[in-house]
């Protein structure tokens, strides 16, 4: 009787279980550091029953790790109840569907193609919605707004014990996590120096990431959050260096003006954004950028001098291809 009532979470507050298709086998061990592959289905308890998202549309299933923080713990409860091969569907009440317009923006980013965490804003998930008034999705702003029950399809594909995978960074605990980066930043050194600058970037990327991801859980400007948030700034203007390499210049822009704007004293931020700005011929704002270098290390001035000859060039013959270009317009 135990067994059939974890499978059906009897007596669980806000949840309803129809199985629609029997899995095989016993209910897996579901213990912390565990690896769950699933597909999902999220549709709103109206009468057209509208889907929200569906990773079979979409092509790629999902896994998350028990008890790794996952935002919307609810699906650890669901997925814990079955057996593999099993295709249940699961109404939730309110109570534990608030946050899933959050997770929804990640994974939708994910398949997109763009980062799950826009880890060069300074802050997190919850607070960026508050501060943009959107999370760029017109039914996700609707649900976030006013939360409603929701109907979970899930198909449990396969369960890994810790021991059967290699655990990716967001598969850690926030001591591996932070343990992981010096190892990242190092790599991502090594690369750099290699001229291997893609890679360079995903390994200072993924060491960001990581930083990230604990900086989230500490108070903003509290001692550890700016130990973690000197850290993350370090790796990215690394990150930036690849991308001049990479000539992503307006890349690199965006994000030392990110830095910029929360710490105005890093003198590699204003150095390296100047440098981009040389690059699209941004005379006045490269001019700025390198003064400022100049009022906060004096020390810096042959490196600057060089930059400004570079700029004077750049700018000649910028203002050379200007004038063959508007020859015989006028």
């Amino acid at each position: 009787m135990s067994d059939m009532k974890d499978a059906l979470l009897l007596g669980s507050e806000g949840i309803k279980k129809t199985i629609l298709h029997g899995g095989s086998g016993d209910i897996p061990k579901f213990v912390t550091g565990v690896k769950v592959t699933f597909h999902f289905r999220t549709q709103l308890c109206d009468d057209e029953r509208t889907v929200i998202d569906d990773s079979k549309a979409v092509g790629t299933p999902m896994e998350i790790v028990i008890g790794n923080m996952f935002k919307l713990d609810i699906w650890e409860t669901l997925l814990s109840s079955m057996r593999i091969g099993e295709v249940a569907e699961f109404w939730c009440d309110t109570v534990h569907t608030g946050v899933y317009p959050l997770v929804s923006k990640s994974m939708r980013r994910i398949a997109e193609g763009k980062d799950p965490v826009d880890w060069h804003i300074h802050t997190c998930g919850m607070a960026n919605m508050f501060a943009y008034h959107s999370l760029g999705y017109e039914d996700l702003d609707e649900l976030m707004k006013e939360p409603k029950p929701l109907y979970f399809v899930l198909e449990l594909l396969k369960v890994q014990q810790p021991s059967e995978y290699d655990r990716e960074s967001w598969a850690l605990s926030d001591e591996e996590r932070l343990k992981a980066v010096p190892v990242l930043h190092g790599q991502g050194n090594k690369l750099y120096k290699q001229g291997r600058y893609q890679e360079a970037t995903q390994k200072y990327k993924e060491a960001i990431i990581c930083i990230k991801n604990v900086q989230t859980k500490e108070k903003a400007w509290d001692v550890p959050w700016m130990k973690l948030e000197k850290m993350a700034n370090t790796l990215t203007l690394n990150y930036c260096q690849c991308l001049l390499r990479m000539e992503e210049y307006y890349e690199v822009i965006e994000h030392t003006t990110d830095i910029i704007n929360q710490h105005p004293g890093i003198v590699k931020a204003y150095y390296l954004r100047g440098k981009a700005h040389v690059e699209v011929w941004n005379e006045a704002e490269a001019r700025q950028d390198f003064s400022r270098v100049l009022d906060l290390n004096p020390g810096m001035k042959k490196a600057v001098k060089k930059e400004l000859a570079i700029l004077n060039m750049r700018m000649e013959e910028k203002n050379e291809e200007d004038k063959l270009k508007y020859k015989g317009m006028f």
